[in-house]
Order: structure tokens, then C-alpha cells, then sequence
């Protein structure tokens, strides 16, 4: 019985953020601090995101072939390498490490 009041008040919290949200004035969305900001959290959650999959296991940190992966995408992206073959660069790298046993 737990689980579904979890699920009950999680959804009602996700409608209740999703509410205030369209409840903002729109003269308060126009503000440059905003829109900077706007541009700018997703881009850090996806970073952390990516560093936690990365270098995360279980509480501590890890370096294997998915380091090798993602610094292998790094390099890809410098050299300006359409997104497609920045994921692919990443698999090979991260499954040829792991098939040399790293």
C-alpha cells in the first residue's frame, strides 16, 4: 500500500511543478538572467548526468572503459565529428577496452 501512495504523491508533485510552471508571468520568462539560465541547466544536468554514469559505482568512483569511452566522444566532438559517429567513436573505444580486459 506504500508503493501507491508513493506514486500518488509523486504524481501529484510532478502536476504541481508542471502547474507552476505555466503559472509564471510571462514578462518574468523575458528577463536575460532567466533565459541564460534556461539555456544553461540542461546542458549541466546532462553533464552530471554523464559523469555520474561514467565514474560512478555504487558510493565511489570508478575509472574503466567508460572513461576510455567518453575521452574518446571528447576528442570526436573537438574534431567536429557529426553526433552519430560521436556515439559510435564512444561504443568501439568502450567495447575495445573492455574486450583487452580493462
Amino acid at each position: 500500500m506504500n508503493v501507491w501512495i508513493a506514486i500518488a504523491v509523486t504524481a501529484a508533485g510532478c502536476y504541481l511543478v508542471k502547474l507552476l510552471g505555466l503559472s509564471v508571468p510571462a514578462g518574468m520568462l523575458d528577463r536575460p538572467l532567466v533565459k541564460r539560465l534556461a539555456a544553461l541547466v540542461p546542458v549541466a544536468l546532462l553533464a552530471a548526468l554523464t559523469a555520474q554514469q561514467t565514474f560512478g559505482h555504487g558510493t565511489g568512483l570508478v575509472v574503466d572503459a567508460r572513461a576510455a569511452g567518453l575521452g574518446a566522444a571528447a576528442v570526436a566532438l573537438v574534431l567536429r565529428a557529426p553526433f552519430l559517429l560521436v556515439i559510435a567513436v564512444a561504443v568501439v573505444v568502450t567495447a575495445g577496452v573492455r574486450a583487452l580486459g580493462g
